[in-house]
């Protein structure tokens, strides 16, 4: 394995959820010298740190050793440590180099291919779209990394896979400084996690840090409607691929549209003239799943060229000017669109009682993702907001929410800037931190025909330990009689 080059001595990770424990674990196998930590003593942290322990890895849960950190070699961090946590306060200023999980992973993946993901919104459906399809033109491949496997559980597999599709938060970006995919993604660009970033030209260019190693064999697929990633991407060395929803020159883009501006079900799109499929294929609810599907099918059609046959048939990475093999590549491709499941807390309908839709859509952790989850109702919705503030003003979703909402219901710690800003637009109840509360005055409000739609723009670290947490509770309590 290929561990960034610092001076021997004991390797520290901080933070024992997925990713700590499964990068912990790795560099144990590797033969390094790990001292594991997390600053919470829940139950799954308890059990995670004695699992380590029981494979021989020092590992402890409810404190930091500060000083041992100070005096490691390396510190790996797991993604959901703010940095400004007081373990990598120290671990720097100790001089400590801090890398993330992906970093250590990337080191034992030599043989793997990796198709990087980011952007704003859309990174885990595109990024679990691609993985999809390609595995339904016979590819070996994954997704992982900040969509829920952590990539150093990859690593650890016995076979490595061809291809490695990993979606990556900005924080991951910042900290994995030998990145070098062989194609990159970027979704779209807008103002998050103001509360870490100083400003949101910050959080910018820690997007950018995609591309820090560009060159001329690299590939970037990015969105032409964006123009701050068309502006960021300007001048970028490499072959730069683009998808649009409205520009036929697109790399990815209509090949014609017969509905109305809002899409019909004739729409046809096409993918570098290799592939067409119809907005029918999209078994996703919203015009920006268009968006993420011809970002993913774009992203196939650059990488399975450069992918070797031994797991794919030789007629799915045919040539399109082979006539046979282009009809099998675009079936194949159609088929992996058609039977794409979509992703758990993602504009996900969990229940149908008395006529009413509850619809979770946990993972709109930002203004900008639950922005499009509201606009994309067909139903007068019951919209609930609400969890962490991270930032952002609420006043960008007004227009969605005059077109689409009955009534908001804001709880959780961001509950009286939501009311603030959004103060007279639409009828809104302030509630507490009470999900429970939340659920049943949702369901008073709510009439045959209406949606209850969970669309938090808010992180859920308040009252819940992440967004499938949040999620689950959501469903298990619309499901109830």
């Amino acid at each position: 394995m290929r561990v960034p080059a610092v001076r021997d001595g004991e390797t520290v990770v901080i933070g024992l959820a997925r990713s700590g424990s499964a990068v912990s674990r790795l560099l144990h196998r590797e033969g390094r010298r790990v001292y594991a930590s997390d600053a919470a003593a829940t139950d799954g942290v308890q059990h995670a740190a004695a699992e380590l322990r029981a494979l021989g890895v020092e590992a402890e849960a409810g404190r930091h050793d500060l000083e041992r950190i100070a005096h490691a070699a390396l510190a790996v961090v797991s993604p959901g440590v703010p940095p400004d946590a007081p373990p990598l306060v120290r671990a720097r200023a100790a001089g400590v180099p801090v890398v993330s999980e992906v970093e250590i992973a990337l080191g034992a993946l030599t043989h793997t291919r990796i198709v990087a993901v980011t952007g704003t919104n859309g990174k885990s459906t595109v990024t679990a779209l691609i993985a999809h399809v390609l595995r339904a033109l016979g590819v070996d491949a994954v997704a992982a990394g900040n969509i829920g496997t952590a990539l150093s559980e990859i690593a650890l597999r016995p076979t490595p896979p061809d291809v490695a599709v990993v979606e990556l938060s900005s924080f991951q970006l910042h900290d994995t400084p030998s990145l070098n995919p062989v194609v990159g993604v970027l979704t779209n660009l807008a103002p998050d996690h103001l509360d870490r970033y100083a400003s949101v030209g910050d959080y910018y260019a820690d997007k950018a840090l995609l591309w820090r190693h560009a060159r001329e064999g690299s590939t970037w697929v990015s969105n032409a409607d964006d123009a701050e990633v068309q502006r960021r991407l300007s001048g970028v060395a490499g072959r730069q691929l683009r998808f649009s929803l409205v520009d036929h020159a697109a790399d990815a883009g209509p090949v014609h549209e017969t509905g109305a501006a809002g899409g019909g079900a004739a729409d046809l799109w096409q993918v570098m003239g290799r592939a067409r499929f119809s907005t029918l294929d999209v078994p996703l609810a919203g015009r920006h799943n268009v968006a993420n599907a011809l970002a993913a099918v774009l992203a196939v059609a650059a990488v399975t060229p450069a992918i070797p046959s031994a797991h794919a048939t030789p007629s799915a990475l045919a040539k399109p000017t082979a006539p046979a093999g282009h009809a099998e590549f675009e079936a194949r491709l159609r088929a992996g669109l058609r039977s794409f499941p979509g992703l758990p807390h993602r504009l996900q309908t969990v229940a149908e009682r008395d006529g009413v839709l509850w619809i979770d859509d946990s993972k709109a952790t930002n203004v900008s993702s639950a922005l499009v989850a509201i606009n994309a109702m067909t139903r007068p919705s019951i919209v609930l907001l609400g969890g962490l503030h991270k930032g952002e003003p609420y006043t960008a979703l007004a227009p969605a929410l005059l077109q689409h909402a009955r009534r908001v219901i804001a709880y959780g710690s961001a509950a009286d800037t939501i009311a603030a800003d959004l103060a007279g637009v639409v009828p809104l109840t302030r509630l507490g931190s009470s999900f429970e509360e939340v659920m049943a005055h949702a369901r008073a409000a709510a009439t045959p025909g209406d949606a209850v739609l969970l669309s938090p723009a808010c992180s859920s670290f308040d009252m819940f330990s992440n967004y499938e947490d949040r999620g689950a509770r959501f469903t298990a309590l619309a499901r109830e009689p």
